[in-house]
């Protein structure tokens, strides 16, 4: 596996993280590529809407575009696998405790 694959299993479970920690479970991708950073991953905003369109897809996340604006949610599937009760093959496991 690449680094390029591993970062982007990293992005995804980040990104389900913060929806889990946000209030409803809800944040859009201009923040989402802010808080990013904070744990060492340093996406543009187009990679983050390239990974919030694959979580979508995934049934993890949905999406809401206000003309341009992307918000994402967390579905109930998103958070499971955010808390590590699901998994996903593409999606980095948390750690326990984190």
């Amino acid at each position: 596996m690449s680094y390029a694959d591993d970062l982007r299993k990293h992005a995804r479970i980040a990104i389900l993280r913060f929806l889990e920690d946000a209030p409803k479970y809800t944040s859009n991708v201009s923040m989402l590529a802010t808080q990013l950073p904070r744990v060492g991953i340093a996406y543009t905003r187009d990679q983050v809407t390239t990974e919030a369109h694959w979580l979508r897809e995934q049934g993890l996340v949905e999406l809401e575009d206000h003309a341009g604006f992307v918000v994402v949610v967390a579905t109930t599937r998103g958070a499971e696998i955010a808390q590590g009760i699901a998994r996903h093959p593409e999606i980095q496991r948390p750690r326990p405790g984190a």
